[in-house]
């Protein structure tokens, strides 16, 4: 039973997988957006390649919780995997993502230049896993 978890920006989607226990996530790769079409059309692939039963979105919320112009982007987009594929999608909080895996990089002791490397990866793995904890 794997799920695909999305991290979706402006210019990239980071994909993460879990392990088929559903237990682990880890990251997977990073889609660039070129279109909707062509974004859905990705993920669609992803999805019937890892044998995904569900993806988990993160959904960008304000600090104070409310849905700003980021959120609606990633719910109209959301609308539209809904009718494009065949397994349930749900959204998960991911305010503190990116700046989680900013954070990790830093305390790891990476380069600047690692520490520099797309992030939208990790942040989707971060929102996994974060949803795969609370599932047990």
């Amino acid at each position: 039973m794997r799920i695909l978890a999305l991290d979706v920006g402006d210019k990239r989607i980071g994909v993460a997988v879990s392990d088929p226990t559903g237990l682990l996530a880890r990251p997977l790769t990073i889609i660039p957006r070129k279109g909707e079409a062509a974004d859905i059309e990705a993920i669609q692939k992803l999805a019937g390649e890892q044998g995904a039963v569900r993806v988990v979105v993160g959904l960008p919320l304000s600090l104070d919780g409310r849905i700003g112009p980021q959120a609606e982007k990633v719910q109209a987009l959301v609308d539209k995997l809904r009718l494009s594929l065949a397994i349930p999608l749900e959204l998960k909080d991911e305010r503190f993502s990116t700046a989680s895996v900013r954070e990790r990089r830093l305390e790891s002791g990476l380069s600047k230049k690692k520490r520099r490397a797309p992030d939208d990866a990790d942040a989707a793995a971060i929102i996994l896993q974060e949803y795969l904890d609370e599932c047990r």
